[in-house]
């Protein structure tokens, strides 16, 4: 475990798993090409995504627009019930809040794969039993999202990149390039160090869900389930004592 970090309160911030942003970015890049693959483009992670879809679905490009309009809702749904769940755990401590919003998502992105394996081949966006298997996909990745906004756990985002990659962009540039004063650029140094890694393994993880998809389906999401399974392992080995109400 990495050592508990001070916030600009004076709290304590939670222990993080070492390399926690990196599986989380590579989980989301896979699940999030897997589904996109396997589900006539359906964004699970990045739902905003979805609305572009829609959009050109309504035009009269590409299919699958009731998966796709029913997805938002499923990803809302997901927060709505991490919210839940880390406002029960709350008096816990963040490793207990942290292992019970991982389980949940565990629980929710092995449905995904069972909704999945059972739907194959997949024929048609319209078919529920797609349906059904892009819900539980998109309501998984919406306690994702949440997740580091209720616990505090994670520095950078790691569903979406685009935020990343620019903060990156600006970081390498400000710190090779001799413009800023020394301490802006170690400082440009420290933040890119904690911003590249997420977007290599966002970008490994979106390859690996797409070839893993192509040669064994759903029954590839075994990976980021086991990735899941160990964040759930060892983010309540934090030995935090529990919060006040």
């Amino acid at each position: 475990m990495q050592p508990a970090q001070v916030t600009a309160a004076g709290a304590a911030a939670p222990d993080r798993v070492r390399g926690e942003d990196v599986f989380l970015a590579s989980i989301a890049g896979y699940v999030d090409t897997l589904g996109f693959v396997a589900l006539f483009g359906l964004f699970t992670a990045h739902v905003t995504g979805n609305f572009i879809l829609i959009g050109s679905g309504l035009a009269g490009v590409g299919q699958g627009l009731m998966i796709k309009w029913l997805a938002f809702p499923a990803f809302i749904a997901g927060i709505v019930a991490a919210r839940v769940l880390d406002h029960r755990m709350r008096v816990r401590g963040h490793g207990v809040r942290a292992r019970s919003l991982y389980a949940l998502q565990t629980i929710l992105l092995a449905g995904f794969m069972l909704a999945g394996v059972a739907a194959s081949p997949i024929g048609s966006a319209d078919a529920p039993a797609t349906i059904v298997c892009g819900l539980l996909g998109a309501a998984a990745m919406g306690v994702q999202n949440a997740h580091g906004r209720l616990t505090a756990r994670t520095v950078v985002a790691n569903t979406v990149m685009t935020g990343n990659v620019t903060q990156a962009v600006i970081d390498a540039f400000d710190w090779l390039v001799p413009i800023a004063a020394p301490a802006e650029r170690e400082a440009a140094r420290a933040r890119l160090r904690r911003t590249l890694p997420p977007v290599v393994g966002f970008a490994l993880g979106a390859g690996a869900g797409a070839s893993a998809y192509v040669y064994a389906g759903f029954w590839t999401l075994v990976l980021p389930l086991a990735a899941l399974g160990f964040l759930t392992w060892r983010s309540g080995r934090t030995g935090e004592p529990s919060a006040s109400r």
